[in-house]
């Protein structure tokens, strides 16, 4: 329909989702609404790696597994609306029937995150105009699942344009964070780890182009690995931002725990994913990188505490030197480094990821939709008349003296073949100048950053924190193997801000992600710890978080989940 008039099927395609998602949940079987039994809670506190031997020994039946954890996303979606597309019934419990039992996931449920194509369900991606196109038949990653025996039942809320920390939009509504309602759950993976951090299931599948598996992890407290680009499938999804290969976007997991998300890890890998996808390494599980790393002693670490643009938050910094003394005084050769600037991948990442002026993602807009409020920046900046832009620039750079702030904002415009070219050039070379300085120079098995400058953003947040993405974004650029697992929470007696402490000498990213900080709003919020190896190092950053997660247990400062309600 021809704009304005587009705005009518855009309230129209919205409440037709809300209402056809309202109904799935209606029309479950009455096992979805009861209260959780003793039986029930037996299940939903097995890993799954125990969960599948049991499957096989027909110790419980696999309908048992879906019904609890069904039950406690729904329970999980009333309080902090995290589903979009309910797959139970029809679906799941249709599916469930005809599972591979001998598949390393039989019978284990799977969340996903929207952008994921299922047969016969949308792939609305939180744009209306995407609503009431059913995908005629499931996306690859989804076939491996299902081929694995795994059971897809529910699918989770994002941002529209998947270009934020946030998850909203207006076909599916808000996500809150399950520990602050008032707390955004991460993106653009939020709905995923929102539902986990609630116990709505153990397991999920996100994508991450900026820290959108990572972030999100870090926000509600659960674990997440951001997988190098070419060892899980990338097939299979709908997305804002189709043809864009600059910062390209990779599938990875999710996991309430550590012990599920190694085992899911290893699971897929084992699955032999490159016969269903071109784009995949032929390169098997490394059980003797994993069962070694985890062995070593002493480990090298390198600790990053900055990314040279926003100052960890005193909660954030907390977290890293609790990782970083444990692993010290268990041995282990902990030592700061000094990397290649963090800020140069931040400036060539960001024109990498825009290089189209924020033209695709806006293009799929209809009249009055709502639109992020940080994604709304870099399209009102990418839309600015040249001349304004660079007088804009100058003020910026000469006036305010924020050189920093200055060239990222000039940053945001369209670009010809040409000047990508370019920045492809730049990536490579900032990409060698890290990969010799780690070989030469720091000589480290991993390394150990915040997963983010501050916890959890509140609503709107983003409007203020859109280019605070850093500590993330440079190992998407680096296409580095990163992890994240839970550590903290926010304390106010011992995360305030120092009472010197003053954000006019900061720069315009930093400004932006230190205005929403405060501690005592935060108390309570989880806080993680990024760990993170080289391209293609899946097993030795899943042993060393093993390891991180061991030492802390030891000490009595394991991260404590959410307990299901």
């Amino acid at each position: 329909m021809v704009t304005p008039f587009d705005y009518f099927e855009h309230r129209r395609a919205c409440k037709q989702k809300q209402l056809e998602r309202s109904t799935r949940i209606a029309n479950l079987p009455l096992q979805y609404r009861s209260p959780i039994s003793q039986y029930e809670r037996e299940i939903l506190s097995k890993p799954i790696e125990e969960l599948v031997q049991d499957v096989r020994k027909t110790i419980i039946k696999p309908i048992d597994i879906l019904r609890s954890y069904g039950k406690v996303a729904i329970k999980a979606h009333a309080k902090i609306n995290c589903l979009t597309e309910v797959m139970i019934n029809p679906g799941a419990e249709k599916w469930i029937e005809n599972i591979n039992l001998r598949g390393p996931l039989a019978g284990i449920p799977v969340s996903l995150k929207d952008s994921i194509s299922v047969g016969g369900f949308d792939v609305s991606v939180g744009y209306s105009r995407n609503v009431g196109k059913p995908y005629a038949e499931d996306g690859t990653m989804v076939r491996i699942l299902r081929d694995a025996g795994a059971v897809p039942y529910v699918k989770t809320n994002l941002p529209v344009t998947l270009l934020s920390f946030e998850s909203a939009n207006d076909v599916w509504g808000r996500t809150t964070n399950p520990h602050n309602s008032k707390y955004s759950p991460g993106g653009s993976t939020g709905g995923e780890s929102a539902l986990l951090a609630y116990g709505g299931g153990r397991i999920g599948l996100g994508s991450d182009v900026a820290g959108s598996v990572r972030v999100p992890a870090h926000f509600a407290g659960i674990y997440s690995l951001r997988c190098s680009t070419g060892r899980w499938s990338k097939g299979g999804m709908n997305t804002s931002m189709p043809g864009q290969e600059g910062i390209p976007s990779v599938f990875s997991p999710m996991a309430r725990t550590l012990p599920d998300l190694v085992y899911f890890t290893k699971s897929i890998i084992e699955m032999k994913p490159w016969e269903y996808d071109h784009s995949v390494h032929p390169l098997p599980w490394r059980a003797d990188i994993y069962d070694k790393t985890k062995s070593q002693k002493p480990l090298r670490i390198g600790v990053m505490r900055t990314d040279g643009v926003v100052p960890p938050s005193p909660a954030c910094a907390r977290a890293l030197s609790t990782v970083a003394s444990a692993l010290s005084s268990a041995g282990h050769s902990v030592n700061d480094i000094h990397p290649p600037a963090p800020s140069r991948a931040l400036i060539i990442a960001s024109a990498l990821l825009n290089t189209d002026g924020c033209r695709t993602f806006l293009s799929y807009f209809r009249t009055g939709e709502w639109m992020d409020p940080g994604a709304g920046q870099m399209a009102f900046y990418a839309s600015l008349p040249s001349p304004i832009r660079y007088i804009h620039y100058l003020f910026v750079k000469y006036i305010k003296r924020d050189t920093l702030w200055a060239e990222l904002l000039s940053e945001f415009r369209e670009r010809s073949a040409y000047e990508q070219w370019k920045l492809v050039a730049k990536r490579e070379a900032y990409k060698a100048e890290w990969h010799a300085w780690w070989q030469d120079e720091a000589k480290v098995d991993v390394i150990l950053t915040p997963p983010n400058a501050t916890p959890a953003v509140p609503h709107d947040g983003m409007k203020d924190a859109v280019s605070s993405c850093g500590y993330t974004f440079l190992f998407n650029l680096l296409d580095y193997t990163a992890g994240v697992l839970p550590v903290t929470h926010v304390d106010s007696a011992l995360d305030a801000l120092p009472s010197d402490f003053n954000v006019s000498g900061l720069n315009g990213v930093a400004k932006g992600a230190c205005k929403h900080y405060d501690a005592t709003k935060m108390h309570g919020l989880p806080v993680g710890v990024q760990v993170v190896g080289q391209r293609l190092q899946e097993e030795k950053v899943l042993a060393v978080m093993e390891t991180v997660e061991n030492l802390l247990e030891a000490e009595g400062k394991k991260y404590e989940l959410l307990e299901i309600d």
